[in-house]
């Protein structure tokens, strides 16, 4: 396999693992805790007719809004008396966008570099003969013996079987029964 190739699977793997552990870290629950405190003027009168103000709190409200990636849920632990308004952003982070964009190039480049190697590529003869007599040594030695051979096949033969081995011009081998 050409080291283009495993350079890019590498890189393929590398940004899909670190896409992986952005997802897995943003995945967690963001809670923001927000305390609202309001307060009252309270007038009393006493029973010889004077009027006193008197400020006093009415109602503290702590309001836990949990963040996840697509949904905002607002819990409150007491009855809230006033509105709070919260916002997040719920936009992709800068980081993301570029990520996604490495491993997009790395998958075209994965695609140009198998395109361009295609099905064109030949073996030099040399090779396709060293690679026939391994076949043929690897049968030879479950007990198979050669019968005949030419430059990209040979014909091995075990009792009455006979079998082709063969090199394609890609230094594919294959084998097949042939009839005896």
């Amino acid at each position: 396999m050409p080291r283009s190739i495993k350079l890019s699977g590498l890189a393929i793997l590398f940004s899909a693992g670190l896409l992986l552990a952005a997802a897995v870290a943003t995945s967690g629950e963001a809670a923001d805790t927000t305390t609202i405190e309001t307060t009252s003027a309270v007038e009393t009168t006493t029973s010889a007719g004077t009027t006193t103000e008197v400020t006093v709190p009415v109602t503290t409200t702590v309001q836990i809004t949990t963040t996840r990636p697509s949904v905002t849920v607002t819990r409150p632990t007491t009855t809230p008396t006033t509105t709070s308004s919260s916002s997040s952003g719920n936009g992709t982070a800068a980081w993301v966008w570029v990520l996604i964009g490495l491993l997009a190039a790395a998958l075209i480049a994965v695609i140009v570099l198998l395109a361009r190697r295609g099905g064109g590529s030949k073996v030099p003869p040399e090779e396709r003969r060293r690679r026939l007599d391994g076949a043929v040594a690897t049968w030879a030695a479950q007990g198979w013996g050669l019968e005949s051979q030419s430059a990209d096949s040979a014909v091995l033969r075990r009792g009455d079987e006979l079998m082709l081995v063969s090199v394609d011009e890609a230094g594919h081998v294959s084998t097949r029964p042939l009839a005896s």
